[in-house]
């Protein structure tokens, strides 16, 4: 039991204490001595999840003119997390977060300086892709890390819910502001300055949560997690050396969502030029992400009992059933109304299938497990970026969100082809109950 279990008081029946009844689970976890400045922290660590890619893009693009090119770099820079962001994890798992953090965004800071300097100075093209790659897969991942800072404090607390919905909004905070300066910064500044701030947020962000030891959860030594591993029954790792087991379904269902993200992010840029109003892509996106972290926290306020992962397939399909109106819109004005309506649906999923991943991670690899959504998104983001930018420059925009509402139905099937496996497991690695 945790420290917010003695923190609750009577629900007050005035109209102030009606209005804020939702969010008094929020204000419940961050009671917990230091919950707020790892938080906080992580939230402006992560910050470059939403304006670096974009931010690659816009700087490419402006010295080059290619969107092609320039979602190409993108794409090897997500490579490149997606295939460090699981081993950074388990190195974390094994030597701890501070550990591994601080030479990490050095490289980082590093990379992305010679990738401005490169594209800067004109450089042949080929010289982008070895920096990008080189920052996109030493970007900190600091969302799987506070996730699991969360599990341990919260360890056996109904509470562990909303802390997860917290963590998604937070990421929908960085999806609202990040796209909006960054573009901003990118052409209203310098093309440069848009992933300048970007790694300097990082910096900062990363500093300050590995300064937060005191919360930082302990290493488990590897032979005491396989004990632990052994004592939850076989059946609980049906995928062979997998840090979870529903992992066979979620990895290609974030990989479809990625790709899905990505399409949506550079059609909107190339859609806002098409009508003259090119900045106006980062406030369109932002809105998109401010939906998002409506839905979520409204979402996190709640006890469910509906099974988690029918909530999981149900908010995922309302997503899906969205974007497949982007396409259609006439002008920038409908497409923000539509695309703050589908946001309501994309934090919920993401808060299910991050939770979905907590109840089922073995002993030892929380981390690891959690991080291997972010990196099913990332490859697909490099995916969808190197597609969707030659499918815009070919045919335009709306055959971009084509694309996404294709790569969205694609992951909606998914998910209902798998949905047996993505059941939380108990300690005996049989099904949970519902609405664990």
């Amino acid at each position: 039991m945790t420290d917010i279990e003695n923190a609750r008081k009577p629900a007050s029946r005035s109209p102030a204490g009606l209005l804020a009844r939702p969010l008094r689970p929020y204000a419940e976890i961050f009671q917990i001595p230091g919950a707020w400045r790892f938080s906080t922290a992580a939230v402006i660590g992560r910050m470059p999840m939403s304006m670096f890619g974009l931010g690659t893009v816009l700087l490419i693009s402006s010295v080059t003119g290619k969107y092609g090119v320039a979602g190409a770099v993108a794409a090897a820079g997500s490579l490149g997390y997606a295939f460090t962001s699981p081993r950074v994890a388990r190195a974390v798992d094994s030597h701890g977060q501070r550990r591994v953090l601080l030479p990490l965004m050095t490289v980082f800071a590093m990379a992305t300086a010679l990738l401005i300097a490169a594209v800067q100075l004109q450089l042949p093209t080929w010289a982008f892709f070895v920096p990008g790659a080189i920052a996109g897969a030493t970007m900190p991942s600091l969302g799987a890390m506070v996730r699991a800072r969360w599990s341990v404090l919260l360890a056996g607390s109904p509470r562990l819910h909303a802390a997860f919905s917290f963590e998604s909004v937070a990421d929908e905070l960085c999806f609202i502001v990040g796209p909006a300066a960054v573009t901003l910064l990118a052409t209203e500044v310098f093309p440069a300055s848009g992933v300048g701030v970007a790694a300097l947020l990082c910096l900062l962000g990363t500093l300050w949560f590995a300064a937060e030891r005191g919360t930082e959860p302990v290493v488990v030594p590897p032979d005491r997690a396989a004990g632990q591993a052994g004592q939850r029954g076989r059946r609980a790792g049906r995928v062979r050396g997998a840090p979870a087991p529903g992992l066979v379904v979620l990895a290609p269902v974030y990989l479809l969502l990625g790709a899905m993200f990505v399409s949506i992010d550079l059609s909107t840029v190339a859609f806002a030029q098409r009508f003259g109003h090119k900045p106006l892509a980062g406030f369109i996106l932002g809105t998109y992400a401010f939906g998002s972290a409506t839905g979520g926290i409204w979402y996190g306020s709640r006890q469910w009992r509906a099974p988690l992962e029918k909530r999981f397939a149900f908010s995922l399909a309302l997503t899906v059933l969205g974007v497949a109106t982007f396409w259609a819109q006439p002008n920038l004005i409908t497409l923000t109304c539509g695309v703050y309506l589908c946001g309501l649906a994309i934090a919920p999923t993401l808060i299910a299938g991050f939770s979905l991943l907590e109840a089922q991670a073995k002993p030892g690899r929380r981390t690891e497990a959690m991080s291997w959504l972010s990196s099913g998104i990332a490859v697909g983001v490099a995916v969808g970026a190197s597609v969707v930018g030659f499918v815009i420059d070919a045919h335009g925009p709306r055959f971009g969100y084509a694309f996404a509402a294709l790569c969205g139905a694609a992951s909606a099937a998914t998910c209902l082809a798998g949905l047996q496996r993505l059941r939380p497991v108990n300690a005996r690695g049989r099904p949970a109950p519902a609405g664990r």
